[in-house]
C-alpha cells in the first residue's frame, strides 16, 4: 500500500472517532465506502506483494555481449531464488547460438517473491573485456529487467478483445531451431500500450495463451500503478525505457576494476563474483527502503 492510501485510511478512521461523524449520514456512508475501497485495494496489493513474480530480461545495446549479459543476469536471479528456497519455471526464451538470450521470461515461485524482487526492475549495465571481440577491447552492454506480480485473479483487469492482437508460432529452441512442429507458442500484443508478451513452454496453445494473458494483465496492472503513483507525486513517467546508457539502475564493472554499484541507493560491493552467484541481499535490502 502506498503512503497516500495509508494516510487517507488513518484520516478516515480518526474522523470516525469523532462524535459528529454521523451528523451527516449521507456523507458518513460515502466516507465509509471510500474506506472500504481503500482497504480492499490495500488487501489486493498485499496479496500480490506476498505472491510469485514474473521476471522478463531483455537484451539492449551491446549485441552479443548484451545477450550474454542477459544470460548472466538470469543465472544470478536463479541462484538468488535457490538461496531463498524458491523455484523458477521458464515461460518463454529466445536464445542465440552462444548461450545468451535475446529475451527470457521466468516465473519465480516463492512466498513474497514479487514484493522482494519488484525493485530489481530497470536497466542493468555491464562493463568488461568482451569475450566476443578479437582485439580484447572493453565493451559496455545493457539489459532490461522487468518484474511484475503473478496474477491469480484473471478477472481483476478486463481487456476488450479488440485491444489484443494474437500471433501463433512454433516453439523454438536455441538459435531458433524448431523443436515443436505445431504452432503452440503464443504472442499477445496490447494495441493501446504496445505491450507484447510471449509464452512458449507449455505443451498446448491454450495453455500458452492463458499464461501469456496472465502476464499481459500483470504488465498492464503495473503500468497503471506506476502511472497512478507518478500522478500523485507530480512526476512524469515515460511509457518506454531505452535499454542503453543513462538509464541504468545498477552497474556491474569487471574491468578496469571490479565493483557492482546500485545508482539509486549508492550501495557498492567489490566482490562481483558473489553478486553474480546470487548474493543480492545488500542491494535488495536497501531497495526496500526506497
Amino acid at each position: 500500500m502506498d503512503d497516500g492510501s495509508r494516510k487517507r485510511i488513518a484520516e478516515i478512521e480518526s474522523l470516525m472517532l469523532g462524535g459528529d461523524f454521523w451528523a451527516d449520514k449521507e456523507k458518513a456512508q460515502s466516507t465509509l465506502r471510500e474506506l472500504s475501497e481503500l482497504k480492499a485495494k490495500a488487501s489486493e496489493i498485499d496479496k500480490y506483494e506476498k505472491g510469485n513474480a514474473i521476471m522478463t530480461i531483455f537484451s539492449g545495446a551491446g549485441g552479443d555481449d548484451a545477450e550474454d549479459f542477459t544470460g548472466m543476469l538470469l543465472s544470478m536471479y536463479e541462484r538468488y531464488a535457490t538461496k531463498k528456497g524458491w523455484s523458477t519455471e521458464y515461460i518463454s526464451r529466445s536464445e542465440n547460438n552462444h548461450g545468451g538470450y535475446r529475451n527470457v521470461t521466468i516465473e519465480i515461485v516463492g512466498k513474497g517473491a514479487y514484493g522482494i524482487l519488484k525493485n530489481e526492475s530497470g536497466v542493468h549495465r555491464l562493463v568488461r573485456i568482451s569475450p566476443f571481440n578479437a582485439k580484447k577491447l572493453r565493451q559496455t552492454s545493457f539489459s532490461l529487467v522487468e518484474v511484475v506480480p503473478k496474477f491469480e485473479k484473471m478477472n481483476s483487469i478486463e481487456i476488450p478483445p479488440e485491444d489484443i492482437r494474437i500471433e501463433f508460432s512454433k516453439s523454438g529452441g536455441p538459435g531458433g531451431q524448431n523443436v515443436n512442429k505445431r504452432e503452440t507458442a503464443v504472442r499477445l500484443v496490447h494495441l493501446p500500450t504496445k505491450i507484447a508478451v510471449h509464452a512458449d513452454t507449455e505443451r498446448s496453445q491454450a495453455q500458452n495463451r492463458e499464461r501469456a494473458m496472465g502476464i499481459l494483465k500483470a504488465r498492464i496492472y503495473k503500468l497503471r500503478e506506476d502511472e497512478r503513483k507518478a500522478k500523485e507525486s507530480g512526476v512524469y513517467i515515460s511509457k518506454t525505457t531505452d535499454v542503453e546508457w543513462g538509464n541504468q539502475i545498477r552497474s556491474y564493472v569487471l574491468h578496469p576494476y571490479k565493483m557492482v554499484k546500485d545508482h539509486r541507493t549508492n550501495v557498492e560491493v567489490s566482490n562481483i563474483d558473489q553478486v553474480l552467484d546470487g548474493e543480492l541481499d545488500a542491494f535488495i535490502g536497501a531497495e526496500r527502503l526506497l
